[in-house]
């Protein structure tokens, strides 16, 4: 993986907590990404160059005015007045490559001074076992604070550790073998096998980069909610605002428009397509 800069910018090397999305069902990751660059102003410092990251190119995300500036696969922000690095990740990981993908981004995060990294992402409502809605949607997470996967401040904020957690069970002993280098050829193959229901959580991106960045000694915690495809707005709110506590954000300052606190991206306008043709009504 290559890090290119743009000109005349550069990485805050006083910020030590990293932002990024781990691709999944409904992008609820990505779109709590696209809210977190929005709302705090972040600005384009560089893009990553990662020949496991499928091309493609788009319009700049968040400017209404065209300026010219496009979005690439992975492009890194940087929001200095919360001291904080952002990637966004805008195409797939080519398959099968997941764990080299997120050696990579652990070898990036490391060399440029990162110590937290938080990883976006969401999890399939069909295989939510124990489903409590008394208080709403629920964030689950799970931090290589403990080995068991467990941080006291998350639970202070009330979320719950992903309890499919099991780093003795067979795919999770995999995942941390293979993010330390120490995984056997004959291995290789373990994620293309027909997978059991304790193979689903670990066969997950945010599994891998969960793994990868806990080997090169950083500290790591996703943050994760359970949903369905569809318009995931609501639930990229609740991940955004979830990142903001855990980095202790302060929202209130975001200063959106009409008196909302978040910025919505501009992007977000034809999210799912553009409005219907009302002439064929």
């Amino acid at each position: 993986m290559e890090f290119i800069l743009e000109e005349n910018k550069h990485l805050n090397k006083e910020s030590q907590n990293l932002v990024l999305p781990a691709l999944s069902i409904g992008n609820v990751g990505q779109l709590a990404v696209d809210l977190l660059v929005s709302s705090t102003r972040a600005e384009t410092v560089g893009y990553l160059d990662d020949p496991f990251v499928l091309p493609c190119v788009g319009n700049d995300a968040y400017c209404p005015i065209p300026g010219g500036d496009l979005a690439l696969p992975l492009q890194a922000y940087e929001s200095f007045s919360s001291g904080m690095t952002l990637v966004q990740q805008r195409s797939p990981v080519v398959k099968g490559m997941m764990i080299e993908y997120a050696k990579n981004l652990a070898e990036f995060a490391a060399t440029n001074g990162k110590k937290h990294v938080v990883v976006l992402s969401s999890l399939d409502f069909g295989r939510w076992q124990k489903i409590d809605m008394s208080s709403g949607l629920q964030i689950y997470y799970l931090s290589s604070t403990n080995a068991d996967g467990t941080d006291d401040y998350c639970e202070q904020l009330g979320w719950k550790r992903l309890q499919e957690y099991n780093p003795e069970q067979r795919s999770w002993k995999y995942l941390t073998t293979s993010a330390e280098g120490n995984a056997m050829q004959d291995s290789s193959s373990l994620f293309e096998d027909e997978l059991e229901d304790e193979d689903y959580y670990p066969s997950l991106p945010f599994a891998a980069l969960f793994s990868c960045f806990k080997a090169r000694g950083l500290k790591v915690t996703c943050l994760l909610c359970y949903c369905s495809e569809g318009d995931n707005i609501a639930d990229a709110f609740q991940l955004a605002e979830a990142a903001s506590k855990i980095l202790k954000l302060k929202p209130d300052n975001f200063q959106g428009g009409e008196g909302e606190k978040w910025v919505i991206p501009f992007s977000w306008q034809t999210v799912y397509g553009p409005p219907p043709d009302m002439s064929i009504f």
